[in-house]
């Protein structure tokens, strides 16, 4: 078995494939907006422009190969952190940082009081001390992420890709 490689996410490709999807649907992928939302499968579409690799462990691995191939990961808030703050196998391996602390193409998620999340929007800019970000379900590319009510919110910051 041969040993994997870490090289750098690609940022500026993860916020080309925002910009270029936020306000619509890339046809290769299902658009999950009327059956729970679609922003974690955005969020994961925009990592994967950034990674260029998916892990395709059953179960608990990042993959998406249709609408009933995939990984909860995928698609799931919770499940997205859980893989991206616990992967050490092949594709994107995140932390969790203060909100302060990502960058382009990092993942912001959004929270309640009881501990779940439940948004995950794609870091792709910044104004002044603002955070813009994208998002699906509620379509939106450079909105402020202070415009979100949200009461907790969590960075994800990606540190590099497996290979």
């Amino acid at each position: 078995m041969s040993r994997l490689q870490v090289y750098p996410y690609d940022r500026e490709g993860a916020v080309a494939y925002a910009k270029q999807w936020a306000f619509g649907r890339n046809p290769k992928f299902y658009d999950f907006s009327r059956i729970g939302g679609d922003c974690t499968n955005f969020a994961s579409q925009c990592i994967f422009a950034g990674a260029g690799v998916m892990n395709f462990t059953p179960v608990y691995g990042w993959f998406y190969r249709s609408v009933n191939d995939r990984t909860a990961s995928w698609t799931g808030v919770e499940y997205l952190y859980n893989f991206l703050t616990t992967n050490e196998g092949e594709g994107p391996f995140a932390k969790e940082v203060p909100i302060e602390e990502v960058e382009l193409g990092d993942i912001v998620q959004l929270g309640r009081l009881t501990g779940d999340f439940y948004h995950s929007p794609v870091v792709v800019g910044f104004s002044g001390n603002n955070i813009l970000v994208a998002a699906h379900s509620y379509d939106a590319f450079g909105r402020n992420l202070v415009s979100y009510r949200a009461p907790v919110v969590r960075g994800v910051h990606i540190l590099g890709v497996r290979k």
